[in-house]
């Protein structure tokens, strides 16, 4: 594995030095390892589990996550066919609330099915890694949704992504990389509000977003009943899962979100075993009702969540909108160890009867003053509803410097006012300074995302950022070789293995 990396990070390096030569070739795979950060190889601890659970290194995966519980699942396919999970991910931030997002600028975390292209990775971000969820897909689009460059990133900062810290983002990055070095075209990445079991669907059925729920709850539910990756369409303003072409059908399926949806079929084992499970849930639901499950409560001003893990290391620590424990419940899991480095930057979600604080929730920290960070990446080109990344060399000049454009935006706080603050004046709110120039789409997105001013402080704080990588070691995952395309980068360059 030392060998095969390092050889792909020469070439790499040769390819981007000659970049002009190469118009016209397949370089989505070069644009995936383009710097030390993004070339991390997938640690020992990870190679040994995949070993112990049948997978092979270069096998596909797909991405599930969750607000409530601020977690997120990287599920690998195994030699049998079907995805297992490989490992769990604590989520260090997500800003909103519970419910998808629906415009630019509402702070929401997306909620739905996505696909992640090699397009859609970003090897240069201005937080540490990133890809981009490729919201808004063809359903959030027939519904007039806006919003761009939602991203998971690292850096445990958030204006409508999921934040992890950087250690976790490498790791997460190496994991997609890797399969799309073995020839995987995209991964699926599902967000949800939480876990859709009858409890939570129990404690959350008064919620307006409830019929937008059930219905991505389909897929969520055949996922867990085949373990394989739900195929999704959309037709008139809807979700599809897994439809197939009717036996006596004469043409392929052709669906479009806005219009009527074609004559389609479910796969009748897989219907009659989702028919089964949503009702035996929507049993349980009645029951946990009937027993007097309380409803959850309403979000009242408090923006996000962290995990528990995370909010146990930080200052006034609250995991917000997540599911946790506070007092004394934080205060045991502050002698663990927190699965990367928290910036001291970062503030946890804070309560308030003021909506507008909701805002100022996720500012930097009043004894931080640091700087401010816009995470993106480049545009995706035109595309259909499962394909919303673009090719390497839409974005090539700016990934590799050639050009003033920016993939990432990186801003530093304005100083505060000599005067006073008016009493009983709210937060105010400004845009922060560009510190580089950036493309006209950036600054309408910053200024769409004002960030609340830290007050000014005698020393500011470290913000670390420490990359999570191991040294590689002899082991290799056994298996046959993986399917590669044909024009892929392992493709063309085998012979120099």
């Amino acid at each position: 594995m030392t060998g095969r990396t390092l050889v792909r990070v020469l070439i790499a390096s040769a390819v981007l030095a000659a970049g002009s030569l190469l118009a016209g070739c397949n370089t989505d795979e070069v644009s995936l390892a383009a710097n030390a950060k993004a070339n991390q190889p997938v640690s020992p601890k990870l190679i040994a589990a995949m070993n112990e659970k049948d997978m092979d290194l270069q096998s596909p995966i797909l991405v599930r996550l969750f607000k409530q519980e601020a977690e997120l699942e990287v599920w690998k396919q195994d030699r049998s066919g079907k995805f297992a999970l490989l490992k769990t991910y604590p989520i260090c931030r997500w800003s909103g609330d519970l419910g998808p997002k629906t415009r630019e600028g509402d702070r929401q975390a997306p909620e739905g099915f996505y696909t992640i292209t090699p397009g859609q990775m970003n090897p240069q971000s201005a937080y540490y890694l990133s890809f981009n969820t490729g919201y808004p897909n063809a359903y959030d689009r027939a519904l007039g949704h806006t919003g761009s460059e939602l991203m998971v990133h690292g850096d445990c900062s958030s204006r409508g992504c999921y934040a992890m810290t950087d250690e976790q983002i490498a790791e997460i990055y190496s994991l997609g990389r890797e399969s799309f070095f073995g020839g995987q075209k995209q991964f699926q990445f599902e967000a949800f509000p939480f876990h859709m079991t009858p409890l939570n669907m129990a404690k959350h059925r008064n919620n307006p977003n409830m019929p937008f729920w059930k219905m991505i709850k389909e897929g969520y539910d055949h996922f867990e009943i085949t373990r394989q990756e739900p195929k999704v369409d959309f037709c008139e303003k809807k979700y599809v899962f897994d439809a197939a072409k009717p036996a006596d059908g004469a043409h392929d399926l052709v669906f479009n979100a806005s219009a009527k949806c074609p004559a389609y079929v479910i796969p009748e084992d897989l219907a009659a075993a989702t028919k089964q499970k949503q009702e035996e849930d929507s049993a349980e639901v009645a029951r946990l009702i009937a027993k007097g499950t309380p409803v959850a409560k309403l979000n009242t001003g408090i923006d996000g969540g962290m995990n528990q893990v995370f909010a146990a290391h930080v200052p006034g620590g609250n995991t917000g909108l997540s599911e946790g424990g506070e007092g004394q419940g934080l205060s045991l899991l502050t002698t663990s160890r927190a699965p990367g480095t928290v910036p001291a930057t970062v503030n946890p979600p804070r309560a308030s009867d003021d909506p507008a604080t909701a805002i100022a929730a996720a500012a930097p920290a009043p004894t931080a003053g640091p700087r401010t960070q816009v995470a993106s990446a480049a545009a995706p080109a035109a595309s259909t509803s499962s394909d919303n990344g673009g090719g390497f060399f839409s974005s090539f000049a700016r990934k590799v410097g050639l050009s003033n454009a920016s993939a990432d935006t990186t801003a530093s706080a304005a100083p505060p006012p000599t005067a006073p603050a008016k009493p009983k004046a709210g937060p105010r709110v400004e845009l922060a300074k560009q510190a580089k120039p950036v493309e006209a789409k950036e600054v309408k997105q910053a200024a769409s995302h004002p960030a609340p001013k830290p007050p000014v402080t005698d020393k500011p704080a470290a913000n670390p950022q420490t990359a999570a990588t191991s040294a590689p070691s002899g082991n290799l995952v056994s298996g046959a070789q993986p399917i590669v395309q044909a024009n892929s980068f392992e493709s063309r360059f085998s012979a120099m293995k």
